[in-house]
């Protein structure tokens, strides 16, 4: 589902709403720090990472009786949302979540596969207006540290947006979902809405920060060596060790060129 940008009606632009996001950005900058780029801190973090798993107790019982309802009359759009955001808040708990550090652990990634499942038997019946704030919750359950299912974490952004169309955050959020699942008319459409609805202090620095999700979605960098004379190319892998391949230089023989693949430790 594609969302209109320039769709009328859809632009209700409050005063309280720029006053909220201006905070975000100044807490971008004096709490996470400036300078970070991609996926290191920068503005872009701050501005699109909220929400996280629900926790707070126990959600069994509520899961056992929508799952129930659910099979007993499929067509019951209520029950599937109800399933899919109760099994989301039970997977904020342990041992789905680790309390200290939010990470969604395998069990919990399993438990977001019954998220998922739920969620898109919700969508699959129609809703005449699907629930714009479960589906912000499902871009947790869609994003890296979940299913990493970018092009699904586009859909349910698409959904937040049409609710809440002067939302710079969301919008700076599909952008990067949508980068990321390379579909690149959704990002730059996002992208230029995102910049448009920020603070204008802060739009030149946001949208060098998406331009910079777009050239590099995966947020993996490359990196160069030089051994004996010779330069490699390449990026590091889980130990942190660099697995590069020979730069071909136009001094380099075309005979004697090879391609190598070498191992540097990185400190």
């Amino acid at each position: 589902m594609l969302f209109d940008l320039r769709g009328r009606g859809r632009r209700r632009t409050v005063k309280v709403i720029y006053i909220g996001l201006a905070v975000i950005f100044l807490l971008g900058f004096v709490g996470l720090g400036v300078g970070g780029g991609f996926g290191s801190g920068g503005i872009l973090s701050a501005f699109t990472k909220e929400g996280g798993g629900g926790g707070g107790g126990g959600y069994s019982a509520q899961i056992k009786k929508y799952r129930k309802l659910t099979e007993q009359q499929p067509s019951n759009a209520s029950a599937w949302e109800n399933l899919a955001k109760d099994l989301y808040h039970e997977a904020g708990n342990e041992p789905y979540t680790v309390a200290s550090t939010g990470e969604v652990t395998a069990k919990g990634k399993t438990l977001f596969k019954q998220v998922s499942a739920a969620w898109q038997g919700y969508i699959a019946l129609n809703p005449p207006r699907p629930n714009s704030e479960l589906a912000q919750l499902m871009v947790n359950v869609y994003g890296e540290q979940g299913l990493n299912e970018a092009a699904k974490a586009v859909e349910v952004l698409q959904i937040a947006v049409a609710d809440r169309p002067t939302d710079a955050a969301l919008y700076a959020q599909l952008a990067e979902y949508a980068y990321k699942a390379h579909n690149v008319r959704v990002g730059d459409l996002a992208s230029e809405k995102a910049v448009s609805l920020a603070p204008a202090e802060q739009r030149t620095r946001l949208k060098d920060e998406l331009a910079e999700v777009k050239a590099n979605p995966s947020g993996e960098k490359t990196y160069t060596t030089t051994t004996n004379g010779k330069t490699y190319a390449g990026k590091l892998n889980s130990k942190h060790e660099l697995i590069a391949k020979e730069v071909k230089t136009a001094s380099t023989p075309a005979s004697k060129s090879s391609s190598t693949t070498s191992s540097t430790k990185t400190k």
